[in-house]
């Protein structure tokens, strides 16, 4: 546990660094933009809705349509964000191994449509996932567990991989991911936690991204000794 709030406050304490806060204002600025672009979106659905001249239905209708918006931005919006900002991540995780692990070798270097397929995978899954939890919303209480645990999930998943695959391929990388698979879930649980605090979820990507690289480190670190022993 020690090791793993390190890991938050380390990360925390190198968003001001240039190439970090670069990706910080890809971020901030496709969070925003994504915002804006449902509340238009949803706006000019309704206004094309109230076509009932009803007193009473268009109203009713508007009110239904404003809390779904909310209800989407609230907790949809936040983990889309983590898939268009998933591009960007790469430049997070390399700013912070150059900084806290400069002995590290070169990454390995996968083209360009390797990182475009994953982010979009991911994208679809998280799409999926979520579009399966709306079932849910008549029975609040258990949307609000399914909806955290099933992005603790994916998002332990995903950073675990973003970072593990920099330096391993595909079979070590999973193999680290099996043998940690409790600690990636309290991270996702956290990190689903910060993508519901409106503001604190523009920087979650970033900071889970340099949490992460810390993270697998030390357990690549305690593999190694153990190996070594």
């Amino acid at each position: 546990m020690i090791d793993f709030c390190r890991a938050f406050v380390r990360a925390f304490a190198q968003l001001t660094d240039p190439p970090v806060a670069r990706v910080l204002g890809y971020a901030v600025l496709l969070g925003v933009g994504a915002m804006v672009a449902v509340f238009v979106g949803v706006g000019h659905g309704l206004a094309r809705l109230e076509a009932f001249g009803s007193t009473w239905l268009d109203p009713l209708l508007g009110l239904l349509g404003g809390l779904a918006t909310l209800v989407l931005g609230w907790f949809l919006l936040p983990v889309l964000l983590v898939a268009l900002v998933g591009l960007f991540l790469d430049q997070v995780a390399h700013a912070v191994e150059r900084r806290h692990y400069p002995e590290l070798p070169p990454p390995l270097v996968a083209p360009w449509w390797v990182g475009v397929g994953r982010t979009l995978r991911f994208l679809l899954l998280v799409l999926a996932a979520n579009a399966a939890l709306l079932v849910l919303w008549l029975l609040p209480v258990g949307y609000l567990f399914a909806y955290y645990a099933v992005n603790a999930w994916l998002l332990g998943r995903e950073y675990c991989d973003l970072v593990a695959l920099r330096q391993w391929p595909p079979a070590a990388a999973a193999a680290l991911r099996r043998l940690h698979r409790g600690e990636r879930f309290v991270f996702g649980l956290v990190g689903a936690v910060l993508l519901t605090v409106p503001l604190v979820n523009l920087v979650t990507p970033v900071l889970l991204t340099a949490a992460m690289v810390h993270l697998v480190q030390g357990w690549s670190r305690a593999r190694a000794q153990a190996g070594g022993g």
